[in-house]
This record gives C-alpha cells, structure tokens and sequence, in this order.
C-alpha cells in the first residue's frame, strides 16, 4: 500500500465534492491530497488531523500558510529539527532534520471537521507511513483524531490508548506515541494550548530521542 493517496483519490465522495468546488473556487492552489514532509529516515513523524483550506490545502505542504504552521516549524526550529525560514510556502526553501510532517486525513474537509469514515478511509496512507520509516521512534499525535487515528493504524484498540495533552504511551510495536493538543489558532486563543506547552511536549520528545 502506497503512504501517499493518489492526486485525484476518490475514496471519500465528501472530499472529492469539496476538492473539485474548492478547484472552481481557487484554481491555482494545491486543491487535492496533501504529501507528507520531510525524509522517511527520520525518528520523529508528527500527525495533525487534516489540510486547512487556506493552508496545506492551499499550499501543498503540511501545516504551511496558517496559524498552526507558524507555531508547529518556529517550534521545530527551536529543537533543532527544522533548518531555513518558514515562509507559509512549500517554496520557502525550509527543510526537515530528523523529522517528518502527515496528517491522519490527507484532503481538506469541509468546516476543518473530517467524518470518522473518512480518518478511517485515509488510515492505510498513515500506516504505510509509519511501517516505511525504518528509523521511526516517536509519533506526535496533534488533537485527538490524529491520536486515534495512529493507535488504529498500528493495530491497537483505541479503548486501551487514551489521549491526554503531554501523555506518553509506549505502544506494544516498541515506538513511543506522544500526544499534544492541536496547534490550531483556535486552542492557542483560548489558552488550551500555549507555546510553552508544546514546547514542553517537544522537550520531552527530544529527551527520548536522545537529543
């Protein structure tokens, strides 16, 4: 099974109704699945939860050309895990170091909010994701669909892996599921997650990756 969905991947017919009206909309953005970021050499993937409209959507590059991008690669930056300027483009000239960047769902749903068939739908992108990184340790799971959707992929029952911001859970597979509230601007306004929050996250990631 291939990590990455076909261009015109027609396994959600919600999605595809919204790609090709977002297509009409904006015919010069990405407007179709959104590729993963960074080298499948690396110890850290992290999962959010789908594109933005205005942003991966728009772009073509994860997290990149909203809100959330800003805080996730400044604090990527921070650790040491990303290299160049983040410039809310997929030309920006950034890299990755030790890190890559997917979400759980691959298409841009409507209202930010994919439906639980569709996660389920896009979860063989995200397992074929984590089985090809050979050097994979640790798996950020962004907000609470990101977190399910990794336990199924690896084939664990959701039941028995709960999410909590800052909880680490050591899967039967040997890798470490670290789990943080989503970067969204609407969590950052609201105080549920604040930069220091995620950095402390990011804190203990690095720990475990012994950086």
């Amino acid at each position: 099974m291939p990590a990455s969905p076909e261009p015109d991947c027609r396994l959600c017919p919600r999605l595809v109704d919204f790609r090709h009206a977002n297509r009409g909309a904006y015919p010069g953005w990405h407007n179709g699945p959104v590729p993963s970021f960074g080298g499948r050499d690396a110890s850290l993937l992290i999962v959010g939860l789908a594109p933005g409209l205005k942003g991966a959507n728009r772009t073509g590059r994860p997290f990149t050309g909203d809100f959330a991008g800003d805080l996730l690669y400044g604090t990527l930056k921070t650790f040491a895990l990303a290299h160049g300027d983040y410039g809310r483009r997929a030309d920006d000239g950034l890299s990755l170091i030790g890190c890559r960047v997917t979400n759980a769902v691959r298409c841009v749903p409507p209202a930010n909010a994919p439906t639980a068939a569709e996660a389920a739908a896009c979860r063989r992108f995200l397992a074929a994701e984590i089985d090809g990184m050979p050097n994979l340790k640790v798996i950020l799971a962004l907000g609470t669909i990101a977190h399910g959707a990794v336990v199924a992929a690896v084939g664990e029952k959701k039941s028995a892996w709960k999410f909590a911001h800052h909880a680490f859970h050591r899967l039967p597979q040997g890798l470490v599921l670290a789990d943080s509230y989503h970067c969204s601007r609407y969590n950052t306004n609201t105080g549920r997650l604040t930069r220091a929050m995620l950095e402390a996250v990011f804190a203990d990631i690095m720990e475990r990756l012994g950086g």
